[in-house]
């Protein structure tokens, strides 16, 4: 006979996971104000300089050379233009009023004396205006809220048999707590907020309710089949157990993929897409968690509290029409 599988006390164990998720998002919140944020160009606005060079260029001193000449701190990255396959490196100075001309000028005469070698010349110069990433973080907002709000609605009509809507709204709960995860992730790692941090909440939100509609389905069909044979809680316990191992191999399916580009972008120094991979690594662990620790569970809390009311009003009207 095969043995039978053990059932996860996950309703019981709530405490532990509301204690360890708020515990995170304090600490997220405490080095936010002691770290500060890492903000990308596009929100603060600025000046991007892109010179092409060859040979092998020490980004550090490029970046010696910016405070030397400029007086100001910036951001130096490496990269190669596509169409004339030519190594480049992008210089990134954040200012409202932007890097006039003779600044300019300046510069290229400091980095080319100081890579006389490397045949350093001016390829691009642009100004970032902070309005566009403003705009462009909005736009990604109403993105965020609507996808938040039509997850309510599908699945408060797709699952309206075990009370739809306040399921749909603590799987939000439960989105909210993994893009509060991925926040952490920046905040923790310094990597700058820009369309990287955008483009992993966006993922996530799409990834993390698909593990808490599984959740949800296999709920509603064991309630068809024990009917009022299980307490609630007992029917969540039973629900998560059999899913959790679906929901794990998926995950590390897609976080092994995303840990090789990690590695492989570390070994060839692209930073640029370690903010993306990394991060969504997290969000996707985060997912797990909440769709199985914290959506379930919030959803038996309420449940219970709103069985707990009608009898009070019912007990209430009874005392009532007695003293009469």
């Amino acid at each position: 006979m095969a043995k039978e599988k053990k059932i996860l006390n996950v309703v019981g164990k709530r405490k532990v996971f509301y204690s360890i998720s708020c515990g995170l998002i304090a600490l997220f919140i405490i080095l936010t104000f002691v770290l500060g944020l890492n903000v990308d160009i596009m929100f603060k606005g600025g000046t991007i300089l892109t010179y092409s060079y060859t040979g092998d260029i020490d980004t550090n001193g490029v970046q010696s050379v910016v405070t030397d000449v400029l007086g100001q701190k910036s951001t130096v990255t490496k990269g190669e233009n596509t169409a004339t396959k030519q190594s480049t490196v992008k210089i990134q100075l954040s200012s409202t009023g932007g890097i006039n001309e003779v600044k300019q000028n300046e510069l290229q005469v400091a980095l080319e004396e100081k890579f006389a070698d490397n045949e350093l010349a001016l390829f691009e110069s642009s100004d970032v205006k902070a309005s566009n990433g403003l705009d462009f973080f909005l736009k990604c907002m109403v993105a965020v809220i609507f996808a938040a709000v039509v997850t309510i609605i599908y699945i408060g009509f797709r699952f309206r048999k075990i009370g739809g809507i306040s399921a749909g709204i603590f799987s939000v709960v439960a989105l909210l707590h993994d893009l509060c995860m991925v926040y952490g992730c920046f905040v923790i790692c310094r990597f700058d907020i820009n369309a990287n941090f955008m483009a992993v909440l966006l993922t996530i939100l799409g990834y993390s309710i698909n593990a808490t509609i599984i959740i949800y389905d296999r709920i509603r069909e064991n309630q068809n089949l024990k009917g009022s044979k299980l307490e609630l809680e007992e029917l969540v316990n039973l629900s998560v157990t059999q899913t959790l191992g679906r929901s794990i191999h998926t995950t590390v399916t897609t976080v092994m993929a995303m840990a090789v580009v990690c590695v492989v972008c570390t070994i060839y120094g692209v930073s640029s897409i370690i903010s993306f991979a990394f991060p969504l690594i997290i969000g996707m662990l985060a997912g797990v968690y909440s769709s199985n620790c914290i959506a379930p569970t919030l959803w038996v809390m309420w449940r219970r509290h709103a069985e707990k009311n009608p009898k009070k009003s019912k007990s209430a009207a009874s005392k009532n029409s007695g003293r009469r």
